[in-house]
């Protein structure tokens, strides 16, 4: 029979959804430390959720590399070492490039207009020593890229990819990046504002892996 008519949308809140903002957002800043022991009964006494919700989050979380779970033995947030910066930064190179490829032919002006003036907040922020500032304008500068090469699967990765990008920015033990990575962005814009997708893309890609080099030898 064919769907009634009549009935507005349901709105469906998830729980574990709630679950899982709540613990990415405190392992993201590190209110929950690398490798800190996690035990159901203090997780959901803390968001006051019951256990069925607060276990679908930390499987979500293992799937996205933010949490170890051993069975019968332990769960615990990831540690943070070296080996994530070199698994994580090259994938992400990669990804930024190919989206800035295909996202140069559709750039118009205002485009170029944003990418100046996210460029420009990543310089002022990185000037001030702000790192939430700084890393945010950065992802919205890459961000315009994503989101014009109007691939849905690139988007679908990178979305994925934030909270364990977040985390090795942050967390690190290490100095902002520096003026050459607002140098590498004016590259970018410059061969973007040419329409020369192919060397804005390697441009990109040099300045992921270039950063990635920073917070892997920040790691060691």
């Amino acid at each position: 029979m064919p769907v009634p008519n009549g009935h507005g949308a349901v709105s469906r809140h998830l729980l574990r959804d709630d679950a899982y903002h709540a613990l990415c957002a405190a392992i993201v800043s590190g209110e929950l430390e690398p490798g800190e022991q996690l035990f159901d009964d203090e997780l959901c006494k803390w968001l006051g959720l019951s256990r069925t919700p607060v276990r679908e989050a930390l499987s979500r979380l293992n799937t996205e590399c933010l949490v170890e779970v051993a069975p019968q033995r332990h769960t615990r947030v990831a540690p943070l070492d070296a080996q994530d910066a070199r698994d994580t930064f090259p994938v992400l190179a990669s990804l930024h490039a190919l989206a800035t490829e295909l996202a140069v032919p559709r750039l118009r002006s205002e485009h170029i207009e944003q990418l100046k003036q996210h460029n420009r907040d990543f310089m002022v922020a990185l000037a001030e020593s702000r790192a939430v500032e700084a890393y945010t304008a950065d992802d919205d500068f890459h961000g315009v890229f994503v989101a014009a090469c109007a691939n849905a699967e690139i988007e679908r990765i990178v979305a994925r990819a934030a909270p364990r990008l977040r985390r090795l920015e942050l967390l690190r033990q290490g100095v902002l990046p520096g003026r050459r990575s607002v140098a590498q962005h004016e590259a970018v814009i410059m061969r973007a504002a040419q329409g020369d997708g192919i060397r804005a893309a390697s441009a990109v890609r040099e300045n992921w892996l270039e950063f990635g080099g920073l917070v892997e030898r920040s790691l060691r």
